[in-house]
C-alpha cells in the first residue's frame, strides 16, 4: 500500500512553488494527500480540550515516556486521575466531557495495570515511539517574513470547476460562520489569509493539550496554510480567492513539529476545541498516526478509535461538522486487505486487515469523506475510493493556493480536494443560519453534480452514488441556493482605510448600462472592522442621492459581509457610484475590503 502521499497530512504533492515559497517532498506524517507534482506525480494530507495552559505541568520528561488514552465514563474523572498518578503515570490532559484522559508514563506495565482500575473502560498507547521532550515546553513555530505579490487574482481552474466564482456574486460567505483548519498550522500573517483569520479561536493541540500562546497555531510545514487558502483566501485583488472568501478561519495545529505527526490525542484535543469554540465546519486533511488503519481487535487501536470517535461526536453535538480527506493510496477503502504503512512512527510492518479497521477520522460515523478529482470530472489517479465510503468529490490536482511567507504554490492530493468541500459547506451554513451538521451533510449530497463511473471495473455503484465520486462533484453555486443575479456586475477590490471619526468613499464607475438602475440593485459589501456599531454605511448615487445600508447596528461584532438590495430605479445607471463609510467613534478602525454592484 502506497503511503499517504501528502507527507503526514493526507499528503500533498507539491506541484510548483512561486513567490518565495519552496517545497520539499513530504515529511513523514499522515497528511491526507499532497503530492509534489514535480518531480513526483503523487499527492499529500493529514483536533476540545481541557483548560488551556502554555506548558505542561507534568513531570520532567524522561526517555521511554509514552502516551496513553485512558477511557472512562464522561463526567468527574478525579478517581481515575488519582489512580494514574498512583500507578506510575502523570495526567497530561483530560477531557471530562467525553471521558478521555491523556496520560504519560515510562512504566512498561502502566497500561495493563490501569486496565484493572475501577471505572477504567479502555487504555491504549497512542504511539510506538516516545513522547518528545518538546511536549513539556513546546517551542513556538517560526513566524516567517512575508513576501508581497502584485495586484491581480485570476480565477483558478479549480474554482471555476465547482462554480465558486459564480457563487461569490451571490453569497461569498458570512463572517459569522467559523471554520476550523485542523492541520499543520496556518500562517496567519499571509496577505491573503490575515483578513479572515481569527486568532482568538486558534490554538495548538500538538501533543494533546491546548496551547493558546500567540502564534502556537502557526504552520510547522506548508500544508495547513495551503488548505486555508483554498477555503477562505480573501477576495482582495491579490493572489487567489478561496471558495468562501467571506467566512472566518481559525487554525488548530494538530501536527507535531519536525515530523508532522497527527497522533490521536492531538486530534481529540482539536475536535473538542472545535466543539467548544463554535466551528461550524472543520477541515481534516490527515489520518491519525501512527496507524493508517486502526483495528478494533487491537487493544491499543481500539482505545484510539473510541477516543477519537467520542471527540468527533462531541464536536458534532456542539454543531460542528467534520469533513476529511479520503487519502492518496489509490486504495479501495471498501475492500481492505493489507496495511504496510503502519506504525509510521517506528518500523512499519505488513499486516492483514479487514473493513473493521478504520482510517480515522475520515471513516468515523458522521464525517464527510472526500475523494479527489483530476482534470474535470475524472478520478485523480492517487485518490482512495470505496463504495459507501466516499461521500463527495472535488478538485485535487494542481491546486494553487497560499503557502507560508506570503507566497503561493501548487499541490495535489485529497488534502487539496477536502478544503473545496469545506468551503462549500461554509457557504451552505452562510446561506442557512442555524443549520445543523446533519442538514449540511444532506445538502452537500444534494448539491453535488452526479458523475458516472468511467470504464473502470473498480468503479461500482450508480451514476448518483458510486465508489469513485460518491454523490458527485461539489457545486458552490448550488450551495448558495440560487444563480448569480442577472445584469452587469461591477466591483472595486481596492482597500480604503476606515479611520476613527472619519469618512471614506470607494468609487465604482458604471458604463454601458442602458437607462435607470433597477429596483433591485444588488450592493455587495465586504468591510473589515472590529466594531461595526461604529459605522454608518451608505450607497451614494451619481447624482448624490444617499441610500442607507447600515446604520450603527451590530455593536461589537466584527466585519460586514452582506449583500443589500436597493430600490434605485429613479437613478440613471451610468456614472460614478460610491460606497461611503463613516466611523464616528474612537479605538476601532478597519477598511473597505471590496464592494460590488449588480444591475
Amino acid at each position: 500500500m502506497i503511503p499517504h502521499i501528502s507527507s503526514r497530512s493526507r499528503r500533498t504533492l507539491v506541484l510548483a512553488a512561486t513567490l518565495g515559497a519552496a517545497f520539499a517532498f513530504g515529511a513523514p506524517g499522515a497528511l491526507a494527500g499532497t503530492l509534489p507534482v514535480a518531480p513526483s506525480t503523487l499527492p499529500a494530507a493529514k483536533a476540545h480540550a481541557p483548560t488551556a495552559v502554555a506548558a505542561s505541568q507534568s513531570a520532567t520528561w524522561v526517555a521511554g515516556t509514552r502516551a496513553y488514552l485512558v477511557i472512562t465514563a464522561p463526567g468527574d474523572s478525579s478517581a481515575v486521575r488519582s489512580a494514574i498518578a498512583a500507578n506510575g503515570g502523570t495526567v497530561f490532559s483530560n477531557f471530562d466531557a467525553i471521558g478521555v484522559i491523556v496520560a504519560h508514563s515510562a512504566s512498561n506495565g502502566f497500561a495493563a495495570t490501569m486496565r484493572g482500575v475501577a471505572g477504567v473502560q479502555q487504555v491504549g498507547a497512542t504511539r510506538t515511539s516516545d513522547v518528545p521532550a518538546d511536549a513539556y515546553n513546546p517551542a513556538l513555530p517560526a513566524n516567517p517574513a512575508q513576501a508581497s505579490t502584485p495586484a491581480g487574482e485570476p480565477v483558478r481552474a479549480d474554482m471555476s470547476q465547482i462554480k465558486a466564482d459564480q457563487a461569490w456574486a451571490v453569497n461569498p460567505g458570512s463572517a459569522s460562520v467559523k471554520v476550523g483548519i485542523l492541520d499543520t498550522g496556518v500562517d496567519d500573517q499571509h496577505q491573503d489569509l490575515a483578513p479572515n483569520f481569527n486568532a482568538a479561536d486558534s490554538v495548538s493541540c500538538a501533543y494533546g493539550k491546548p496551547d493558546t500562546r500567540a502564534g502556537a497555531w502557526r504552520d510547522v510545514d506548508t500544508h495547513g496554510t495551503h488548505v486555508a487558502g483554498t477555503i477562505a483566501a480573501a477576495k482582495n485583488g491579490k493572489g487567489v480567492v478561496g471558495v468562501a472568501p467571506g467566512v472566518t478561519i481559525s487554525a488548530v495545529r494538530v501536527a507535531e513539529p519536525g515530523n508532522s505527526f497527527f497522533f490521536a490525542e492531538n486530534t481529540i484535543c482539536g475536535f473538542v476545541w472545535a466543539g467548544d469554540h463554535g466551528f461550524k465546519v472543520t477541515n481534516n486533511s490527515y489520518y491519525t498516526d501512527p496507524w493508517q488503519f486502526n483495528c478494533p481487535d487491537n487493544i491499543d487501536q481500539a482505545a484510539i478509535i473510541e477516543g477519537v470517535k467520542r471527540a468527533q461526536e462531541y464536536a458534532e453535538s456542539k454543531g460542528s461538522l467534520q469533513i476529511a480527506a479520503a487519502g492518496n493510496e489509490n486504495y479501495d477503502l471498501a475492500h481492505k486487505t493489507t496495511d504496510s504503512a503502519s506504525p509510521n512512527d517506528s518500523t512499519p510492518v505488513t499486516r492483514t486487515i479487514t473493513n473493521a479497521c478504520l482510517d480515522i477520522p475520515t471513516e468515523l460515523p458522521g464525517v464527510v469523506t472526500v475523494a479527489a478529482n483530476g482534470t474535470g470530472v475524472t478520478k485523480a489517479s492517487f485518490s482512495n475510493y470505496g463504495q459507501g465510503v466516499i461521500d463527495v468529490a472535488a478538485p485535487g490536482s494542481n491546486v494553487y493556493s497560499t503557502v507560508p511567507g506570503g507566497g503561493y504554490g501548487s499541490k495535489s492530493g485529497t488534502s487539496m480536494a477536502t478544503p473545496h468541500v469545506v468551503g462549500v459547506a461554509a457557504l451552505i451554513a452562510s446561506a442557512n443560519p442555524g443549520i445543523t451538521p446533519a442538514q449540511i451533510r444532506a445538502k452537500l449530497a444534494a448539491q453535488a453534480n452526479d458523475i458516472a463511473c468511467p470504464s473502470d471495473s473498480r468503479c461500482t455503484g450508480t451514476t448518483a452514488d458510486n465508489s469513485f465520486f460518491g454523490e458527485g462533484q461539489t457545486d458552490a453555486l448550488k450551495a448558495v441556493g440560487t444563480t448569480p443575479p442577472p445584469g452587469k456586475y461591477f466591483e472595486n477590490l481596492a482597500d480604503f482605510a476606515i479611520n476613527d471619526n472619519a469618512t471614506v468613499e470607494s468609487p465604482i464607475a458604471i458604463t454601458g448600462v442602458t437607462g435607470n438602475a433597477p429596483a433591485t440593485l444588488k450592493v455587495g459589501v465586504d468591510i473589515k472592522h472590529t466594531y461595526i456599531g461604529d459605522l454608518k454605511v451608505d450607497l451614494v448615487a451619481p447624482d448624490g442621492t444617499v441610500y442607507a445600508l447600515h446604520n450603527h447596528t451590530g455593536g461589537s461584532a466584527d466585519n460586514i459581509a452582506q449583500t443589500y438590495t436597493v430600490n434605485a430605479s429613479s437613478e440613471v445607471a451610468n456614472g460614478t457610484w460610491k460606497l461611503r463609510v463613516n466611523d464616528n467613534a474612537a479605538s476601532d478602525t478597519g477598511k473597505i475590503d471590496a464592494w460590488n454592484l449588480t444591475f
